[in-house]
């Protein structure tokens, strides 16, 4: 039952960006723009690169390609609604809505963060159990991977939306950011069970993502204390390299988000916290391709060949 002064809620209004000065908001609109089209060209060529060329079906760009769809994925999911809101005076969006761009963003992000997971078992196995390299990743053994990965973040996704999404929503209806997040979502929420329903999303977050982080910590723990065990500097170097490219993307992946939500609580501007909050949403899977495709020697070279040397070809 709703309190005589309740109003259950119906539909959100999303202000993030209505304190910002009304001529930055096209300015927001065509750089936010240009990188989300840099980030569907880059992984869609990444996806293409790995399907055509034939000595990049290996275990490691089959999840740099799953990787690639579940970024692809999460910016469709967030960027274009918040690209329309930008040009829009009226940012109105219905609950559910709200609800199924809640599960798209956590079922692609924590996707993404799993298999980030088991591409750094990948490097693991490649580097210090190159023997039974054939055997541990085997072409079902890495499909069951990807698969557990999507059906993974499926469930967090649900988990979380079903927990927010039962609660009872009253007035205001305004969410303080751009996309429909759970932090501010739960300051609109009513009722005696919404402390229990906070702590437990926060929990089941944290522990996945942090269960993540170890494992990845683990895997390149064990990886560098066998490259340190290799005579040869080349040898060392060419170790590394391949596992490069994962690691800065880790970094850069699990750094915004400490950023943004571990940042200590006190008073921050909210022009401040959403300008935080699009560096994860636009920036990090912008940077993405860029890191694989500049790091990663095969993956340039297929690049070239594959496309950059058909482009040439047909203009001359």
């Amino acid at each position: 039952m709703l309190g005589p002064n309740r109003t259950s809620t119906s539909e959100f209004i999303l202000i993030g960006f209505s304190t910002f000065p009304q001529q930055l908001l096209p300015v927001f609109f065509l750089l936010f723009l240009l990188m989300y089209l840099f980030t569907l060209l880059g992984n869609l060529l990444i996806m293409a690169t790995v399907w055509s060329e034939c000595s990049l079906h290996t275990p490691m760009y089959l999840f740099l390609c799953a990787l690639s769809v579940s970024e692809v994925l999460y910016t469709v999911a967030i960027i274009p609604r918040m690209l329309a809101d930008l040009l829009s005076a009226h940012r109105s969006i219905t609950l559910p809505a709200c609800a199924g761009q809640m599960f798209s963003s956590f079922t692609f992000g924590f996707t993404h963060s799993f298999l980030l997971t088991v591409m750094g078992y990948d490097r693991y196995v490649a580097i210090c159990h190159p023997l039974r390299y054939n055997v541990l990743m085997s072409p079902r053994g890495c499909a069951c991977l990807v698969g557990w990965s999507w059906a993974g973040g499926s469930v967090m996704g649900m988990v979380v939306t079903l927990a927010i999404f039962q609660l009872t929503f009253c007035g205001p209806n305004e969410i303080q950011h751009f996309l429909c997040h759970v932090p501010p979502l739960l300051k609109l929420a009513c009722g005696n069970n919404v402390p229990a329903v906070a702590l437990g999303v926060g929990l089941v977050c944290i522990t996945a993502l942090l269960g993540c982080f170890l494992l990845i910590l683990l895997s390149y723990a064990f990886i560098v204390a066998t490259i340190l065990r290799i005579p040869s500097a080349e040898g060392r170097h060419k170790a590394f390299s391949t596992c490069a490219s994962h690691l800065i993307v880790v970094i850069v992946h699990y750094g915004f988000a400490s950023v943004i939500y571990l940042k200590p609580k006190g008073p921050h501007s909210q022009e401040g916290d959403t300008l935080m909050a699009t560096t994860y949403t636009v920036l990090t899977p912008f940077l993405s391709p860029i890191i694989f495709s500049l790091r990663n020697k095969e993956l340039k070279v297929a690049l070239k060949k594959t496309f950059f040397s058909k482009l040439h070809s047909s203009d001359t």
